[in-house]
């Protein structure tokens, strides 16, 4: 497996890479132009081209045009097809080699790579007709070539109609995050297209536009030709414009380093991180990113040097989905296009009492793709921790008038010890106390937390084991199952009489609590796992124990007749139920909703994070009619007084409605049957818990179990948790456990000649990694081998 591919910098090799607004637009002649240039007044430096693909018959490929014209620059092609056609179709047609993507740009960045340990100079890298034109493997080029991230010269159009091809191949390549440092194109006396776009582009984008004469008319005489081509090339070549266009690149190309190394000093004066004690942050311990594309960040070197063949920027793989957002990975062409068509059409319009389509879309798209009866309305807002707010005061004034309480009555909430459902004052009184908010002048926990069994895989077995309070309670120490599968196929384990001793210490609990004046108005649960408190794997039958035994016995929490009708699995009944699947929703397990795996329906439910595949904030709380009613009113101040500037933001509901019906699309293709195959169990057969999958393979998993240094492991769906022992006896958010672990992937490895390495999070002891929905098994497998090593030093 070749390494993943980094962007190409370095610090004394200026590369740029040659756009063309059209075919038939001049970039040969330009980049032959740049090309003499550069090798003229630059001496002794190396200026150097490269033809990732050409097509058309070996005469009157661009690198022999290149290498006729010029006698200090040295050019070359990686992939040379016969027919003069589109990439695509002459790769298609040839009997040559045709490489992914993934394999050209492997080989544009070893073929840099190896220029760069020459020494200083240029390399101009040119395209193949047009910004869209289609690569060998059929995508096109504005996309494949996205993750090298080099600057670009953009040749534009001068003929008629080339005003708007230029505009619109420009807006193409920024809009897929590509720096335009600059736009040539021929002097055209007929159409003047020059005159129009250098004002254009210097008012509204700072870009330079240089133009040239145009070249001479072809002559029938080749050797007529070959000497007026050369005569105009040595006058276009010393032309003041030539000069100031490269001296323009030199210093952009300076800047950009510059920039680069000095961003983390600037920023450790400047910014006040999250979930950060600065005190224990130096400056060099600031990751610098470049860009991002797919899993990967591009990240500054953490020791560039003065070398100029030291690449400055290598790739890291974002183990944390860039705090559990990504789906589709970084820089998706496809969602950043639905931004810019909302954007463009709407930009952000206010929500009170109006509707636009982006935001009706999702809202029916959701309700749709949850499959719950019980769910009918859709409340915008912008993160998850105002969502989660926003669904305790659906439920607390459900629950309040259902039992007849007043105002004044303090309600709390019902969950599980290590909840966390965000850091706004009302979310954090949600959990009980702890790291996240003990210190919190305004924090009133107000609620009853229970402990849990979780699921861990320890030393090549899966166990559901007990927390030492639990224990007194059920006098056992867990249980042992062969597959994780068989942990969650929750109905069998409830027919078999699992649930009964989880469902007898709940009610008993319950009932103390009530006896001590304990007043409740909602029941709030991450379903399966519980993130930010540790990424704790919940067994899952004790979860919907606790679902049950709450809707079943509404005579714990208040007076009033509360039952549902026979046959009812619409109204809500003993507290209305919360689902938290911010973190563990929209496919993150593997399912569209985690509350697939407990076979339970809540009747509220807060999605974000993977809505809009890490694009743009956005959160919705899902509810139940039977909620909604407890705000109709004729008092106005009966109304759900909550919202936001942004709510229902256009941007937002149509990257989502775009990274839902992608993933949605990906599970009805079967994209990620490879992960299903690699962590199934031969021969098990199950009638229910077939959709218990991982992206991280079971011999992985079990291999990891079995280090000594690792007390329990877990993986579901694209997440992956690792708790680590320790030996200084913390546990928990405060532990330094998995610290070192962290570190080695930090380090990470070079291969072929290119480093990269694992960006991560800790939470205490448990060192998480997840990847995105489009994550590849390749890239699965060489984080694994990582990790693999990491855990054997």
């Amino acid at each position: 497996m070749p390494p993943p591919v980094g962007s190409l910098l370095w610090r004394s090799l200026r590369a740029y890479q040659i756009y063309g607004a059209n075919t038939e637009v001049g970039k040969t002649v330009f980049t032959t132009i740049l090309c003499k240039a550069a090798a003229e007044f630059w001496k002794p430096e190396k200026t150097t081209y490269l033809k990732p693909v050409s097509t058309g018959p070996l005469n009157e490929a661009d690198d022999y045009h290149i290498g006729r014209f010029t006698s200090d620059v040295s050019p070359h092609t990686l992939f040379q097809y016969d027919l003069a056609v589109s990439p695509h179709i002459a790769a298609g047609v040839s009997n040559k080699f045709v490489p992914s993507d993934e394999s050209l740009l492997s080989k544009i960045h070893a073929f840099a790579s190896e220029r760069a340990a020459q020494g200083p100079g240029w390399l101009f890298v040119e395209t193949a007709g047009g910004v869209h034109s289609p690569g060998p493997m059929g995508n096109t080029q504005a996309d494949m070539y996205m993750p090298l991230r080099l600057p670009v010269v953009l040749i534009g159009d001068s003929k008629l109609g080339g005003i708007s091809q230029t505009i619109s191949s420009y807006e193409s390549l920024k809009m897929r995050g590509y720096d335009v440092e600059a736009v040539m194109l021929f002097q055209e006396d007929k159409y003047q297209n020059y005159l129009y776009l250098t004002d254009y582009f210097a008012e509204r984008h700072g870009i330079p536009v240089k133009s040239l004469a145009a070249p001479p008319e072809r002559q029938e005489s080749i050797i007529l030709d070959r000497s007026h081509m050369q005569d105009y090339y040595e006058v276009a070549c010393t032309d003041t414009t030539t000069r100031e266009i490269l001296e323009h690149l030199d210093t952009r190309h300076q800047q950009r380093i510059l920039r680069l190394e000095s961003m983390a000093e600037a920023a450790h004066k400047q910014i006040w991180y999250p979930f950060t004690q600065q005190k224990h942050l130096p400056a060099d311990k600031i990751t610098v990113i470049d860009s991002a594309r797919g899993d990967y960040f591009q990240t500054l070197s953490p020791a560039p040097g003065a070398e100029s063949g030291q690449a400055l920027l290598n790739p890291s793989f974002d183990g944390s989905a860039s705090w559990w957002t990504q789906g589709l990975g970084h820089a998706d062409p496809q969602l950043t296009l639905a931004a810019a068509y909302a954007a463009g059409r709407y930009g952000h319009v206010m929500f009170a009492e109006a509707v636009h389509e982006p935001a009706l879309a999702l809202a029916e798209k959701l309700l749709k793709g949850m499959n719950n009866p019980r769910l009918t309305r859709v409340f915008f807002s912008d993160n998850g921790s105002t969502g989660a707010e926003v669904a305790v005061k659906m439920a607390l004034r459900a629950a309040r008038l259902r039992y007849g309480w007043d105002t004044s009555s303090k309600l709390g909430i019902l969950g599980l010890k290590g909840s966390y459902h965000g850091d706004t004052i009302g979310a954090m009184d949600c959990a009980e106390p702890g790291t996240f908010n003990e210190k919190v002048e305004w924090y009133e926990g107000k609620g009853h937390w229970l402990d849990y069994p979780t699921v861990v895989c320890r030393d090549g077995e899966w166990v559901v084991e007990l927390p030492a309070d639990l224990r007194e309670h059920l006098g056992n120490g867990g249980q042992k199952f062969e597959t994780l599968s068989h942990v969650f196929n929750v109905k069998h384990r409830e027919d078999r009489g699992e649930s009964q001793k989880y469902e007898a210490y709940i009610v008993e609990t319950l009932k103390k609590l009530q006896q001590k004046g304990h007043r409740f108005g909602a029941l709030m649960l991450e379903p399966v796992v519980l993130g930010a408190g540790g990424m704790m794997l919940v067994d899952p039958l004790f979860q919907r124990t606790l679902v049950s035994v709450v809707r079943q016995h509404p005579e714990l929490f208040g007076t009033a007749e509360c039952t549902a009708s026979e046959g009812d699995e619409t109204t809500w009944t003993g507290l209305p139920v919360i689902f938290d699947e911010v973190f563990t929703g929209l496919y993150r397990l593997g399912r569209f909703s985690a509350a697939s795996f407990l076979g339970v329906h809540p009747d509220i439910s807060v999605h974000a994070k993977l809505l809009t595949g890490g694009l743009v904030p956005l959160c919705t709380t899902l509810a139940s009619e039977s909620i909604f009613e407890a705000f109709e009113s004729d008092d106005k101040s009966d109304a759900l007084l909550h919202g936001h500037s942004y709510t229902a933001h256009a941007v937002g509901c149509q990257v989502a409605i775009e990274s839902v019906g992608e993933m949605q699309k990906m599970d009805a293709r079967g994209d990620w049957a490879w992960a299903k195959k690699a962590s199934s169990t031969p021969g098990a057969k199950l009638t229910e818990g077939e959709g218990v999958w991982s992206v991280w393979s079971n011999e992985f998993v079990d291999f990891v179990s079995q280090r000594q240094s690792v007390d329990g492991i877990w993986a579901l769906g694209s997440v992956l948790a690792i708790h680590m022992r320790s030996e200084d006896g913390a546990a928990g958010y405060k532990s330094n456990a998995a610290r070192d672990l962290q570190a080695a992937l930090l380090r990470g490895v070079e291969e072929e000649g290119t480093k990269w390495n694992v960006h991560s999070r800790v939470l205490g002891n448990v060192l998480y990694l997840m990847t995105g929905q489009k994550t590849s098994e390749e890239s699965v497998r060489k984080v694994q081998s990582l990790l693999s090593r990491a855990l054997k030093a």
